[in-house]
């Protein structure tokens, strides 16, 4: 009967010792010891067959790895990530992770570390930070457990500071004039398309010359300018998209390029610029520019999404069809349109109103027509 055999491989090294090796995921791995007897390495050997056949098998490159090192990995993983969203990561990771676990090897991150790392954050931050923060903690631990450098994460069991829903603003027609005329004059523009186009302000801020047609009043959606102040995709593929535009807004970014002095011969330049003409950068547009004009407006507390809210809000309540408006949002989904984006406005809420107490009320109303006649 032929001899079992066994996994991995066991070799006697020149001290007498034996040395354990076994392959997976096409990866030669050595045991980190040697053994005093030939079984000894076998056992060990035993063990880590039994964690593959498990699924337990972690890596042993995961032990010396630190949290610095799958930081890196992490951020490298998704080459399609939007830029935005990988400036976002690699701040939070920066600032507010890399200090203070960076250092660290991964097996030595405990559920206490990440614990105390978010009650350190919750003290001076606000719980959608905190959330935000942690997303990032959790992604990337989660990452390691996949890639077999981790067992299982450390992000287990953390409770989270409660997040309290926030009532968005609603923004009237008379806001939207308000805003549009306390805003520096160079970005007017920027309000009204954000409220009568419901471009998001990345696409705002990518839209260039070529984009816009204003002989046809449309304008084609084709790129956005990310947090890094690079031109991308648009948010997806429901974003690249090319729809009419009012005249009387056509007539309004005239006087912009006009303003700017761009011609038909410089397709690729951007409508709204700094002053020394470099494409915006959010953050600070938002301080300088954003910030201001809201306190002078008295809407504190608006943001520049709550004019593409306004937009869907004004198609809904004007019947114009969720298609349409799906199309036009550039949403993927258009329980999006609805759901998220389309609010009451208290002319529609009054008209439900009376429309509802002519539906169940039809007596009452009668008995006070009579009564009118009576009088």
């Amino acid at each position: 009967m032929p001899a079992r055999r066994h996994f991995g491989s066991v070799r006697k090294l020149p001290s007498g010792r034996y040395q354990a090796s076994y392959w997976h995921n096409v990866t030669r791995h050595i045991a980190p010891v040697t053994f005093a007897t030939k079984g000894d390495a076998q056992r060990w050997l035993s063990n880590i067959e039994t964690t593959i056949h498990k699924g337990e098998w972690v890596d042993p490159a995961g032990g010396r790895m630190t949290v610095a090192d799958l930081a890196d990995r992490w951020k490298a993983r998704d080459p399609s990530k939007r830029s935005s969203t990988k400036a976002r990561d690699e701040t939070i990771l920066r600032i507010h992770i890399l200090p203070t676990l960076g250092g660290r090897r991964l097996r030595e991150v405990t559920p206490s570390d990440i614990q105390g790392i978010v009650n350190g954050w919750a003290q001076t931050r606000a719980p959608r930070t905190v959330d935000r923060q942690y997303d990032v903690l959790r992604a990337m631990f989660a990452y390691a457990v996949r890639s077999d450098w981790l067992s299982r994460t450390p992000c287990r069991g953390i409770k989270l500071p409660a997040v309290t829903s926030t009532r968005r603003r609603a923004l009237s027609v008379e806001d939207v004039v308000t805003l549009a005329e306390s805003i520096d004059p160079r970005y007017k523009t920027m309000v009204w398309l954000g409220a009568v186009l419901g471009l998001r302000w990345a696409e705002v801020a990518g839209l260039n010359v070529g984009s816009l047609d204003l002989l046809r009043n449309t304008v084609t959606v084709t790129q956005q300018l990310g947090r890094d102040r690079r031109l991308g995709e648009p948010k997806s593929h429901a974003g690249r998209r090319q729809f009419a535009i009012p005249h009387e807004l056509g007539e309004l970014i005239a006087a912009q390029m006009t303003a700017n002095q761009p011609t038909g011969a410089e397709p690729d330049r951007l409508i709204f610029t700094t002053s020394r003409g470099q494409p915006l950068d959010y953050s600070h547009w938002r301080i300088r520019t954003w910030l201001p004009a809201i306190a002078k407006a008295r809407l504190v507390g608006a943001g520049f999404h709550d004019l593409r809210r306004a937009n869907a809000t004004t198609l809904v309540a004007q019947g114009v069809d969720v298609k349409t408006a799906q199309t036009r949002l550039g949403h993927s989904d258009p329980r999006t349109t609805l759901t998220v984006y389309a609010q009451t406005v208290p002319e529609a809420d009054r008209a439900a109103a009376k429309a509802l107490g002519r539906t169940f009320f039809p007596r009452s109303r009668t008995d006070r027509a009579r009564r009118a006649k009576s009088g």
